[in-house]
């Protein structure tokens, strides 16, 4: 049996799923497949950052999300301890989701996201997911389908599946999207290599289910509710709330399921009923592709990045490679996307993973250093212990942050040397830790207030848009340049001192990303070539 699609993606986690919904909602037809029969209740990430929040803003997710994700009111503290009975180490404070809401909401220079950060257990996002893509009529969604080869010409792509009965069949498609994981099947075919640093380190992961302990911290003298309790052991114990504050992730350098347990039982301290629902052996990697897919094949999250949870940068670099892919093949779909489109994901997003896994490489070195300084007598109340407890503080104080802030990374990146993007010579540093506004080419549109109390990001319509802050500047050249390559571009007067102010140029072309393709105080001389350049019909260098 043969069946066919236009776009066929595979795997069904959150990258997956979020491609295939940004396509459906789109009216791309495509089809997902996974060889889960069902999402499972299995941890992995649990936190959407800041950025990923605005990207599913701009699908109309985010509210859902934070609706099924931790209550808003809940604090998204880190500590570093020995027990739960005993005071911190460290306490990292971070804000609820309220709490940063109400510093976006005073916050006037840019510097701050639109959408707080949410933490979300996979198992709980999911689901989610499949349950929203399943209402788009553009998206078939086929789980207990696993994928076991292609063969690709000039024309389209053909994938054999097996289903859950042993029957294999065809699916013919225009592209195919290999979204399946570090181990990635669909990348092994295309015989690219992962490079880096691989397996550091090997630890066990195990889920619990503890529904009276967040509510019984803090214990004595022990920190408060949060997300994250590092424990200054030599086994890198680490314990993770997970979103309906009933369930933890402990992780751990132990061999067995008891150990684990002993673990668990040792840090929480108090005698309390729980279950160990899964334990799981896990790897931490810094790898990267050396091709984001050939021809018409092409991959996209852990398929082609693979970093620690250190810095939180990886489920949600994926989701990046998601919404820049899907409006590349959309407008390849539709007509109106010139050579040099499909082919800037790579140039674009292989840079942004190559920078995030060197983030989490920073990440881990900080976190390594501290650890360095845990076991032997930590625990013991001795002026020893103290004088160690004591040095391990200020190193964490220092090197754990690294961890905890990445708002550079989340928000600052920036696409250089790309086809489809009006280069400017030079260009801001390249931060982690810090996150400094611009609207230099391939950056994200930074968030802005107007005076309405209204976000910028929810007057950009869908498709390309000129953003005018200057009511006087002439668009008619570009506009007329678009409709002659029938690609979509809006027009969006916005009259705002502010704006002018922090954004610097009267006008700035956005992509359907919402990244600044180009920017001028006045018209482009050439509108033709810079919508060719923005839609990848010319080269900026062409005449």
């Amino acid at each position: 049996m043969t069946t066919q699609t236009n776009i066929l993606i595979v795997g069904g986690g959150p990258v997956g799923l979020t491609l295939a919904y940004d396509l459906g909602r789109r009216g791309i037809e495509c089809t997902l497949i996974e060889q889960k029969e069902k999402p499972e209740f299995q941890p992995k990430m649990e936190r959407c950052n800041a950025r990923t929040m605005e990207i599913y803003r701009r699908m109309g997710l985010a509210e859902k999300i934070r609706a099924v994700g931790l209550d808003s009111h809940v604090p998204m503290d880190v500590f570093i301890v020995l027990t739960l009975d005993r005071p911190p180490l460290v306490h990292f404070p971070h804000p609820s989701v309220d709490q940063a809401r109400a510093e976006i909401e005073k916050c006037e220079a840019g510097s701050m996201p639109l959408e707080p950060y949410q933490l979300i257990s996979q198992y709980t996002l999911e689901p989610l997911l499949k349950a929203e893509i399943e209402n788009l009529p553009d998206v078939t969604v086929r789980y207990g389908c696993a994928f076991e080869e292609f063969t690709q010409d000039a024309q389209g792509v053909t994938t054999t599946v097996r289903n859950t009965d042993g029957s294999t069949e065809e699916i013919t498609s225009l592209y195919l999207v290999g979204c399946d994981g570090g181990s990635s099947n669909v990348r092994k075919q295309l015989d690219i290599k992962l490079r880096g640093v691989g397996n550091f380190l090997q630890l066990q992961q195990a889920l619990f289910h503890c529904p009276d302990l967040f509510g019984r911290l803090p214990m004595g003298d022990g920190p408060g509710q949060g997300r994250h309790y590092h424990v200054a052991d030599e086994q890198a114990t680490f314990l993770i709330m997970q979103d309906s504050t009933e369930h933890y992730t402990l992780h751990s350098i132990v061999d067995t399921e008891e150990e684990m347990k002993a673990n668990f039982e040792r840090t929480i301290v108090e005698s309390l009923d729980y279950e160990m629902l899964s334990c799981n052996p896990w790897r931490q990697n810094l790898l990267l592709a050396d091709n984001y897919g050939k021809g018409r094949v092409l991959l996209a999250g852990d398929a082609v990045h693979l970093v620690p949870p250190t810095g939180g940068l990886g489920m949600n670099t994926g989701v990046g490679d998601a919404t820049d892919l899907a409006w590349k093949l959309a407008a390849v779909m539709e007509g109106w996307g010139g050579p040099n489109l499909l082919h800037s994901y790579e140039i674009e997003r292989r840079q942004i993973g190559d920078r995030n896994v060197g983030a989490a490489r920073y990440a881990s070195l900080g976190r390594r250093e501290w650890r360095s300084k845990s076991g032997g007598d930590i625990f013991d109340d001795t002026p020893s212990g103290e004088a160690r407890r004591q040095a391990l503080a200020e190193a964490a104080n220092v090197e754990q942050r690294k961890t905890n802030e990445m708002i550079g990374a989340e928000l600052g990146y920036r696409y250089t040397d790309s086809h489809v993007i009006w280069n400017e010579p030079g260009g801001p540093e390249h931060l982690f830790r810090e996150y400094h506004p611009s609207t230099w080419p391939g950056t994200r549109l930074p968030h802005l207030w107007l005076d309405d109390r209204t976000p910028v990001q929810d007057h950009i319509p869908d498709g390309y848009v000129l953003l005018r802050t200057d009511g006087n500047a002439d668009d008619a050249g570009l506009a007329s340049a678009f409709r002659d390559l029938c690609a979509p571009l809006s027009v969006v007067s916005l009259d705002d001192n502010n704006l002018r102010d922090i954004y610097g140029y009267n006008l700035i072309l956005l992509r359907p990303d919402m990244h600044v393709a180009w920017r001028g105080q006045e018209p482009h001389e050439d509108p033709a070539h810079l919508a060719a350049v923005a839609t990848g019909h010319r080269m900026m260098a062409e005449g």
